[in-house]
């Protein structure tokens, strides 16, 4: 059933994590925004962008796929907007709803105008924004033995979730992007901010590095709530624990606080370290069962709805 009224919500991220998140909030308020990375640089994300200038439309597309409604109408149009064209071609490998961005947006000039239109033809509920007003790049100190240091620096979104070598912080490129006026707006008017879950350096941290975006998010009356990736990813965060995830997030926005840390109920180890970790930085652990199997990396959208309903309603105590 479609919600009518609920909590005015941002959540905010990129990829499948974000798309997670969308799908599952969508149940559970009309008034929706996601707010999404602009930094991919791989892919038809990256080509698009390459060849047009545009911000790279993949994640948005993504998150505008999340909230196309669960009538045949939503169905239909989320399965539109993410057929990926497999030819000997030139359209080789490019999504339809990063063509149909790009080409509302050359229309229009305006990506936040362009997003809108394509979310009203989607009927899609709730709004996508990205996280910038231009398209970002990413830099990364990559633990490296054999360099100068032991420290290499990596550059691109896409080479960065693909080095070898564990992550040890990233930055954006310019270290001061605007930020999209309405995303913060958005943020500064949120009763609730949700941060991922998704890839933690190349989706979640450059969220939070934006100054315009993270000023919003630390001035916030919002209450903010942080969901856990299920298992570490491969290369990215190879031998992160739940713990280090948290510190990771501490050393990126230091003065962001928490209220609510989300996770799945395995994450929650019997020595109770995460619980610590998570109460010293003065918020509340949540448990639930959000896997969309056991073992699984992704989130089930109908368990991390029925999570995020039990955490909205409870409220902070």
């Amino acid at each position: 059933m479609t919600p009518t009224s609920g909590p005015a919500v941002v959540a905010l991220g990129g990829g499948h994590g974000l798309a997670a998140s969308l799908s599952a909030l969508r149940r559970l308020t009309t008034s929706l925004t996601g707010v999404v990375t602009v930094a991919d640089n791989g892919g038809s994300s990256g080509r698009l962008r390459s060849e047009l200038g545009i911000l790279p439309p993949g994640d948005l597309r993504m998150a505008l796929a999340a909230l196309c409604g669960d009538d045949e109408w939503g169905r239909t149009w989320a399965d539109v907007l993410q057929h990926r064209f497999t030819t000997d071609g030139p359209l080789d490998g490019h999504a339809l709803g990063n063509l149909l961005l790009a080409a509302v947006w050359e229309r229009l000039d305006s990506p936040v105008g362009g997003l809108d239109l394509v979310g009203q033809l989607l009927r899609a509920q709730g709004r996508v924004l990205p996280m910038a007003a231009l398209p970002l790049d990413i830099e990364a100190d990559v633990l490296d033995p054999r360099a100068p240091g032991g420290v290499v620096v990596v550059r691109g979104q896409q080479e960065v979730a693909m080095a070898e070598g564990q992550v040890i912080s990233v930055r954006l490129d310019p270290l001061d992007p605007p930020a999209c006026p309405e995303a913060v707006e958005a943020v500064l008017a949120a009763e609730w901010v949700v941060i991922g879950p998704g890839s933690w350096f190349t989706s979640i941290m450059p969220t939070l590095l934006v100054p315009g975006l993270r000023d919003a998010l630390e001035s916030t009356n919002a209450r903010r709530v942080l969901v856990l990736n299920l298992r570490e990813q491969e290369g990215e965060t190879e031998g992160l624990s739940p713990t280090d995830h948290l510190r990771v997030l501490a050393e990126h926005a230091p003065g962001l606080r928490l209220d609510v840390v989300l996770a799945d109920r395995t994450l929650d180890d019997d020595a109770g370290e995460l619980r610590a970790a998570v109460e010293a930085r003065g918020a509340r652990l949540v448990t639930a069962e959000v896997a969309m199997r056991p073992g699984s990396d992704q989130h089930d959208p109908q368990l991390l709805a029925a999570a995020f309903g039990t955490v909205m309603s409870t409220g902070i105590e």
